[in-house]
């Protein structure tokens, strides 16, 4: 289902909190229930299955998708040398269709704009790949470079530039929990470009991104250093007791969640040196020095290190 990912609030009530009915099509307030979209269109395949034919009878083929240039919708010449019935093609056959494969591949790809996006999505799905990302995220990241496209902001900039700080951007978009540090040793690109590039795409193109919380990083961290979940779930506890005493407030997310969970790992019998961490993280052992002495001094915890 698509719909105006601009929209962000009602415009009667201002509220934020938007509801999509996907089974009528439609998008309203659901503080209000003023209606703003009607009959919205369904890009999806319309899956039709016929059980006593054995077979998958759909009418259509398979649903567009962004992780390709022409979206999946136009044809190919299989590489296989095989007709339908899987019988081998004679050799002069064979020659004619090497022909028609290479002159369809250049005709799919006579526009800079084509080979433009064909070679960002090939980048996109290296980096996805590289950060162990779902289809989801590598569909939004081809969504999101799109636009880019459309408001030329990659002028001047180089592919992977752009690639990387709409990945980044889907990363705070969706809570992904990568690390600006994480995306910039997978794409070989500077967190300083990254950033200035993701800033203004996601200024340019209206795009809200929640706010990183501490407790999105604890999960991954806990991971990493193969702890169990009794550690996570300690972890998680002394996160909303700081969240509820604003503590983690105009401080960079990793570097509470690095202080809260040295400080989990200690309360919880299973220690980890403050250097473990920080190689985790991607944060200095200053900065979890520090963050853990004020986490302690506030919520009174007490623990031998």
């Amino acid at each position: 289902m698509s719909f105006d990912t601009t929209v962000v609030k009602c415009a009667e009530c201002l509220s934020r909190n938007i509801t999509v009915d996907e089974s009528r099509g439609e998008r309203f307030c659901g503080d209000c229930g003023v209606l703003m979209e009607i009959d919205m269109i369904d890009p999806g395949a319309e899956w039709r299955y016929f059980p006593e034919n054995g077979k998958d009878q759909s009418r259509v083929g398979a649903p567009a998708t962004m992780l390709y240039s022409d979206k999946g919708l136009s044809t190919d010449i299989h590489w296989a040398d095989r007709d339908y019935a899987g019988r081998k093609i004679s050799p002069k056959s064979r020659s004619q269709f090497y022909r028609m494969r290479r002159w369809q591949q250049r005709s799919r790809m006579h526009k800079t704009l084509q080979r433009n996006l064909q070679l960002a999505l090939s980048y996109a799905d290296k980096y996805c790949q590289k950060l162990e990302l779902g289809r989801p995220v590598r569909e939004r990241v081809a969504t999101v470079y799109r636009k880019t496209l459309e408001q030329n902001l990659g002028r001047g900039r180089s592919i992977e530039n752009v690639v990387a700080s709409c990945l980044y951007l889907v990363n705070q978009e969706m809570q992904l929990a990568r690390t600006l540090d994480e995306i910039s040793m997978v794409t070989k690109i500077s967190n300083k470009d990254i950033s200035r590039i993701q800033r203004e795409i996601k200024r340019k193109l209206k795009i809200r991104t929640p706010l990183q919380k501490p407790e999105d990083y604890i999960s991954g961290f806990a991971n990493k250093l193969e702890l169990d979940q009794k550690v996570i779930n300690e972890a998680i506890r002394i996160c909303a007791l700081a969240e509820k005493r604003e503590m983690t407030h105009g401080k960079s997310p990793t570097g509470v969640a690095a202080a809260i969970l040295y400080i989990a790992t200690n309360t919880a019998g299973q220690s980890r040196t403050q250097r473990e961490i920080a190689e985790v993280s991607n944060v200095t052992e200053v900065t979890i020095r520090n963050r853990y002495k004020e986490l302690v001094r506030v919520l009174d915890i007490h623990f031998e290190v």
